[in-house]
This record gives structure tokens, sequence and C-alpha cells, in this order.
């Protein structure tokens, strides 16, 4: 009997974590919630407790974007992944679309959720969105690390590869009929990127809390052009990360995951 006891145990161990194992990160029903957010339904799935980590994934990308780094932030941190607007599950019928527009809202989601700062973690777009949200809003940001995020929309910003492959993308596209939904949006979120940011360097000396600033050494934004970036906020640090392209957090995530916790915990 003891010995049965033990087996439904270690079968309720079993399957708890399995459960843990799969869940599906930018769709998980138990935690997502709609916020109403100037204007839009915005997307959101918290998971663990302790201090506040807002997480913002990249263009086109979703919450799932972070399903190597969330249940490692979620043991300690109170991880508050969202959908950017026009992406993910939250929606905007808006023709346009603009860096800052989106750091207004993660500073009014914070306030939605009552934190009163947060720290943010940034991949690509995401990265470009947590400098402006410590620039436009700094009070909302205790410390932030940026990982493949770029000033402004050219070949010394992008890998020239890059750029190029977007110029022909414009020219072949610009004048193409958008007729459903999905097409317009696309074309907003490409459009994003191929005109923005413009972020000088002498406003980055607004950003006061800690900063790590990180791309891979195979990154699409340049080392140097990342390194730009540490080099004009007043209390950052640089790290390259060695053999990654410029999914850092996805192609190294022990070592990444590992890295941003111990800055976030840094006195």
């Amino acid at each position: 009997m003891k010995k049965l006891g033990f087996t439904l145990l270690l079968f309720a161990f079993a399957t708890i974590s399995f459960a843990q194992q799969i869940i599906n990160y930018g769709n998980d029903s138990a935690t997502g919630k709609y916020y109403n957010i100037r204007g839009i339904k915005m997307y959101c799935e918290i998971y663990g407790e302790g201090a506040p980590l807002l997480v913002l994934h990249g263009n086109g990308g979703s919450i799932h974007s972070f399903e190597d780094n969330i249940p490692y932030f979620a043991k300690k941190y109170k991880v508050i992944a969202v959908d950017s607007r026009s992406q993910g599950k939250s929606t905007d019928t808006e023709d346009s679309l603009s860096f800052e527009m989106m750091a207004d809202d993660f500073a009014v989601l914070l306030d939605t959720l009552h934190i009163k700062s947060a720290y943010v973690l940034g991949w690509s777009d995401g990265g470009i969105n947590a400098l402006l949200l410590a620039m436009r809003h700094p009070e909302k940001v205790l410390k932030l690390v940026a990982t493949g995020a770029n000033l402004w929309p050219d070949s010394t910003a992008l890998i020239p590869s890059l750029w190029k492959d977007m110029q022909h993308q414009y020219d072949t596209s610009v004048n193409k009929k958008l007729t459903t939904p999905q097409e317009k949006n696309d074309w907003k979120l490409f459009l994003l990127d191929y005109n923005q940011p413009h972020i000088s360097l002498s406003s980055l000396h607004k950003i006061k809390c800690p900063s790590l600033i990180v791309c891979g050494d195979h990154d699409l934004i340049p080392i140097e052009h990342t390194k730009l970036i540490a080099q004009n906020i007043p209390n950052a640090v640089f790290w390259l990360v060695l053999n990654s392209g410029h999914a850092t957090l996805k192609e190294h995530k022990d070592e990444f995951n590992k890295k941003a916790d111990v800055f976030f915990e840094a006195k």
C-alpha cells in the first residue's frame, strides 16, 4: 500500500513537471489577459512573483519569443510578458506605428498593473522600446537589458546585406495594393523598421538607469553601432556575446539568462 502511495506521488510530481514544460507562452489561457491601453486591446501574460520584469519582443514577434527566458526569470521575478501593439494578440487599427507610441503603451500598462517601476528586458525592436521607455518615462525603469537594438535605419545601424534586402523589399512592394488586414499590418510593421527609429546619440544621455547593452558577434546590428549605444548611456555596460547571431537570448539562453539576472540583482 505504501509502495502504491509513493508511486502515485511520483506520478503527481511528474504530471506537474510535464504541465510546466508545455506552457504555450503567448497563448496561455490560464494567465493571458487583455488590457485597454491607449485605445487598443493589449494582450499580456504574467508569471511568477517578485520584482517586476517587463519583457519586450522584436518586430512581428510575440510573448512566445521569450519561451526560453520566462521559465528562468519567473522563479524569482514577476514576469510581465506583453504583445506589442499590432503584434501577437494585441490589436491596433491605426495605419501607422512608431516606437515612441509603443514606449508610451508600456508605461500605461505598468500604471494599469499598479507597478511603479520595473526591470526591462528588450530584444531587437523590444530593445529599442526599452531604450525609449527609459528616455520618455525614466521613473518606470529600474534597470534595462537591450539586445540587438539600433538607433536609426541605415547601413551603419543594420548590417549592409540586411539593409540592402530591406531596400529591395520596399522598392518592390511600395506600390502594391494591400487588400487584407494582415497585408496592411505586415506592411506597417515593415515600414516601422525601414523608416525608424530616429534616436540621436546625445538623447541617450537621458537614460539614467543602469543598462546592459548586448549584441552577438554575428548580429544583424553591427558591433560598432551597439558599442556607440553603450558609450552614450551614462551608466551602461557593453556585452558582446560570442558565436551568436541576433537571437542572443535564444542561442545562448542559459548564459544570457544568468548574466541578465546577475545584472538586475547587482547593487
